[in-house]
């Protein structure tokens, strides 16, 4: 490979990996300033304005799982481009492999634990430990696979949830037993979306970092393994679908230009009509709380995978387009410090929303939150840049890149 097409391999992932980190914080924001529930539904933590609205719409048919979805891809091609490296270097690849993957479990508990319950690393971790088996796999293959793997995954989701509406119609009916309507009762509890709970959510998070840590320990303790069910249903496909775009030449940037455009065009259009359907039927019946949770668990997720691959479609044609442009270069260099850029923000955001911090949780609407989200991209696109003049990696980059070869990795740019 010559030095023109490694440079562009790397500017592509890079800026790949910058929209993805930008991207993601949209949808992230709800659930710093909001209690959990409030990112299914524009109705749950703010009054339900128009503006209310109209933001969380905007933010479900844009941005919704496709950031997440993306970052996964990105993921799965970065990971075999870790392994192909290090066995050139002549190292185990499975150490290396799972060294890495091992201190990014660690990040990602300290950062659930210590900062946010959203936290994706740990789920990451787990299912990077998993996807490494089929690192072997043709790109065909990976592909393939990820997809089929990624439907089967989304129609178990959907039937799981599915159950929700039959036990809600049980529930409903004049003559319905005690012991139906109190399983009902115990799932919307389970769902906590009443006005009690949301109250009690909301003065937890205005309170001190030790009673979130303690609520952590003793409430949430188990949560990062108990989300790991996303694993086999999403995450580990969608990272498969990523090792076999990498193989394949497609997240290089190196696919026929046609294939882009239809990528882009298709992808997008069909998974945006999607989403914009499931935004009216929501808005259509109130937003009512089983079908949010059905809507935006499960059956958003198979035009999500579209619209995530329309997007990348899009965005390598726009880097292919200004790949000289000094902006793409700062969101290439904001995706080369994506876990700083990542974990940053949730440091700035719990510190603006916590009790701990400036205590504004649950008091910002949801359109006033977009002016966060502008802010923190301007940030990440001022700083990333010139830091990487000076420094070969990121701060956390350059920790755990130390953590997993279990030696102090050289940090200035000599």
């Amino acid at each position: 490979m010559n030095a023109t097409t490694s440079q562009a391999r790397h500017i592509t992932l890079d800026a790949l990996r910058g929209f993805a980190v930008m991207g993601i914080l949209w949808m992230n924001i709800a659930t710093f300033g909001f209690p959990e529930m409030a990112y299914i539904s524009p109705i749950i933590g703010t009054v339900g304005s128009p503006s209310d609205i109209v933001s969380w719409m905007t933010s479900f048919i844009f941005f919704d799982g496709k950031m997440r979805a993306i970052f996964s891809l990105l993921f799965g091609a970065s990971m075999i481009l870790v392994i192909e490296r290090a066995a050139a270097s002549g190292q185990s690849t499975a150490q290396v492999h799972y060294s890495r993957m091992f201190w990014l479990a660690i990040f990602g508990l300290c950062h659930f634990y210590l900062l946010w319950w959203g936290d994706i690393l740990f789920l990451y971790a787990v299912s990077g430990a998993v996807a490494y088996l089929f690192r072997n796999w043709s790109g065909e293959m990976l592909i393939k696979g990820g997809v089929l793997a990624y439907i089967i995954g989304s129609v178990l989701l959907t039937i799981g949830l599915g159950t929700m509406f039959f036990l809600q119609n049980e529930a409903a009916q004049p003559g319905a037993g005690q012991e139906i309507i109190e399983e009902y009762a115990l799932l919307i509890e389970e769902l906590g979306a009443s006005a009690e709970q949301l109250a009690t959510e909301t003065a937890l998070y205005r309170g001190s970092f030790t009673q979130l840590l303690i609520d952590k320990l003793t409430n949430q303790g188990l949560t990062p393994f108990k989300n790991l069910f996303l694993g086999p249903l999403e995450t580990i496909p969608l990272m498969m679908i990523g090792m076999g775009l990498y193989k394949s030449g497609f997240m290089l940037g190196q696919s026929d230009r046609r294939t882009y455009i239809g990528i882009a065009i298709w992808g997008t259009l069909i998974g945006g009509l999607f989403f914009a359907g499931l935004s009216w039927l929501a808005a259509s019946r109130d937003f009512e709380l089983i079908l949010m949770m059905n809507i935006t668990q499960a059956w958003a997720s198979l035009p999500r995978l579209l619209m995530a691959a329309g997007y990348i479609g899009l965005l390598i044609l726009l880097i292919q387009r200004f790949s000289s442009d000094p902006l793409l270069h700062r969101v290439a260099a904001a995706g080369r410090v994506a876990f700083s850029n990542y974990l940053g923000t949730s440091i700035v955001m719990a510190f603006l929303f916590y009790g701990w911090g400036l205590g504004l949780f649950g008091t910002v609407g949801r359109a006033q939150l977009i002016l966060l989200v502008l802010g923190s991209w301007i940030t990440m696109l001022l700083w990333s840049k010139p830091w990487l003049t000076r420094y070969r990696y990121g701060p956390l980059e350059w920790l755990w890149r130390s953590l997993a070869r279990r030696e102090r990795q050289p940090m200035m740019i000599s």
